[in-house]
């Protein structure tokens, strides 16, 4: 009798072992069929019908492995949106210029006095030399993202850097009657920077300030922050999140004859000294954030 039970129980459960054993197959052709089957792109997901923690977990991952490529292709798409988008940007500063200088070339060729000639001359030079600007400026970006060729860090006392700048920017503040305020906690502060890209992220920075600012900029330190601000016309124009993206610009700086690349040039320099570039809107003012690493050794304030 006992003997029977034994044969019994070893029947059972050579049954429930073959059952399990099926159902897995089953469940793991399925899975199989499914992402042969499934279409690239589809957001159809991993189901099953036998579950087990082992079926269950497979099916987690492989549906958690098919939202990571779903992300990464979104995202993909984003960026190859985006990058149509500002070619058709570059496209177009591109184009402006030139058409302006060959319309006033041609102009030129049929205007009856010398003052006419000289000033088409002049005004297809104007128009050629923002080309230039434009060109030398997307060379400046493309060696802000080259990685390849690393920045040689330093000590760098900021404060001296944006003294020169502030210097070599004084025709433009006299121009408009603005005396920049400056509000310096230590004028000593080292910083870990290349001091010709800080120079050129502090000159971009103001650059943009005086180009679409209203009215003088304030600049405030404290350690290795520096905060420049100044009042725009239309605050409500400006996204803070896209100030740093390449060929941005508000609608209201559509006309200011900037090429969108500027902050983001500052951005990528910041980002390749160790700091960071961020901006807010507060009112009608707005703010840009520069934050740098202290130099090894210096002290915080």
């Amino acid at each position: 009798m006992v003997a029977w039970g034994v044969a019994l129980a070893a029947m059972l459960a050579s049954f429930v072992l073959a059952f399990v054993a099926v159902s897995y197959e089953r469940e793991l052709r399925s899975m199989a069929s499914f992402l042969e089957k499934r279409e690239r792109g589809s957001n159809e997901r991993v189901s099953v019908d036998f579950s087990t923690r082992g079926i269950a977990g497979i099916a987690r991952a492989i549906n958690e492995e098919l939202d990571a490529q779903r992300d990464a292709h979104i995202a993909q798409e984003a960026h190859r949106a985006a990058f149509r988008q500002d070619l058709a940007s570059l496209s177009h500063d591109i184009r402006t210029p030139l058409a302006g200088a060959q319309g006033y070339l041609q102009l030129h060729d049929r205007a009856e006095s010398e003052t006419e000639r000289r000033r088409c001359l002049s005004e297809a030079a104007s128009r050629l030399a923002a080309m230039r600007k434009l060109t030398d400026t997307l060379f400046d970006y493309s060696k802000a993202l080259d990685e390849s060729a690393p920045l040689a860090l330093s000590n760098v006392r900021a404060c001296d850097v944006l003294a020169d700048v502030l210097a070599g920017m004084y025709p433009q503040f006299l121009e408009r009657g603005w005396a920049p305020e400056l509000h310096i906690e230590d004028e000593e502060v080292l910083i870990e920077a290349n001091a010709e890209a800080l120079a050129r992220v502090f000159s971009n920075v103001l650059t943009n300030a005086v180009r679409y600012g209203t009215d003088a900029p304030c600049i405030v330190q404290r350690n290795g922050v520096f905060v420049v601000k100044n009042n725009v016309s239309d605050s409500s124009s400006i996204d803070p999140a896209r100030l740093f993206d390449r060929f941005y610009r508000a609608d209201t700086a559509r006309g200011g004859g900037g090429s969108g690349l500027g902050l983001a040039i500052v951005a990528q320099l910041c980002s390749r000294m160790g700091g960071s570039a961020s901006a807010r809107i507060e009112g009608d003012v707005l703010e840009i954030e520069l934050a740098f690493k202290a130099a090894p050794g210096a002290s915080a304030a």
